[in-house]
């Protein structure tokens, strides 16, 4: 029996006993959660009862079921008659079609910065490190502020911010990673073969860091929804008469004190959401990253 048969017959118990992996209550609460948030976001034409830009003047401020209302509008109305219910459906498609997308753009382009700097090393490293180190010194939500406020808002751009956030962390990290891969004996055996380096990096490197970049995308992810909350709260996000968890929040801080139900059950979605993804990022951490594994 060859080395190899013997790593591999070696490895095999471990697979299978890492395999059986027990969800705590508290994770399975949370996936339930986010299962039900995606697919509110995927069938919301077909589950909202009414439209998210429908308008009833006759029917504004309507207070919830629960609070001496209607059935005909489960969380009351807005002060246009928009139903409240129906216009959360949307906010949560929109608020987690913007979070994944920018999250995607943040992730992507932050693991190519540092994959980059960890090939060519020398200026390039420098360069790439200086861009890391000027985004994380600079506070985000002011820079984003000003250039929505400067160019005005658009929502190619406002995506495209949203995306920016955090994408020094993966740069750090890949570059880190990709460092320390590049001194194992299977990534020097791969370059003595003559395999193009874009090859080795994308087809050999990178599968072996992605559980590491996977874990920093979900710790990542409620960072991102709670930007676009605030930049929607401010006005710079997603405009009328479209809606969004932050715009409805923002809506709602004129009518407080009199019409609670129009920012608060989009406030306790986002705590709800950005408290699962937490949870659940901080579980694929402590059981899915490698470096924590072969540290203990």
């Amino acid at each position: 029996m060859s080395t190899t048969d013997i790593a591999v017959s070696a490895a095999q118990p471990v697979a299978k006993r890492k395999s059986v992996v027990r969800l705590s209550p508290v994770i399975v609460l949370c996936l339930a959660w986010l299962a039900i948030m995606v697919l509110v976001a995927i069938f919301a034409d077909v589950i909202a009862p009414y439209g998210y830009a429908d308008q009833s003047l006759l029917h504004r401020l309507k207070p919830p079921l629960f609070w001496g209302g209607t059935g005909d509008h489960l969380l009351g109305t807005d002060a246009l008659g928009r139903d409240i219910f129906s216009r959360l459906f949307f906010a949560i498609r929109t608020s987690v079609m913007i979070a994944l997308v920018g999250t995607l753009i943040g992730a992507v382009l932050g693991t190519f910065a540092g994959i980059v700097a960890a090939h060519f090393r020398g200026w390039v490293d420098d360069v790439v490190m200086v861009l890391v180190d000027f985004q994380a010194s600079v506070p985000f939500l002011i820079v984003a502020l000003a250039v929505l406020g400067f160019f005005g808002n658009n929502f190619v751009l406002f995506l495209f911010m949203v995306g920016l956030f955090g994408w020094e962390t993966y740069a750090r990290l890949a570059r880190g990673l990709v460092l320390a891969t590049n001194g194992q004996g299977y990534a020097f055996a791969i370059r003595t073969l003559g395999v193009h380096p874009a090859r080795v990096y994308f087809k050999h490197v990178l599968p072996n860091i992605a559980s590491v970049l996977v874990v920093q995308l979900t710790l990542n992810f409620p960072d991102i929804i709670l930007l676009e909350t605030s930049l929607s709260f401010l006005g710079l996000g997603v405009q009328p008469p479209g809606t969004s968890l932050g715009l409805m929040l923002g809506e709602g801080r004129n009518y407080i004190s009199t019409a609670w139900w129009i920012g608060i059950p989009a406030g306790f979605v986002i705590f709800l959401t950005t408290l699962s993804i937490s949870l659940l990022g901080d579980w694929v951490r402590d059981h899915f990253d490698r470096t924590l594994a072969t540290s203990e």
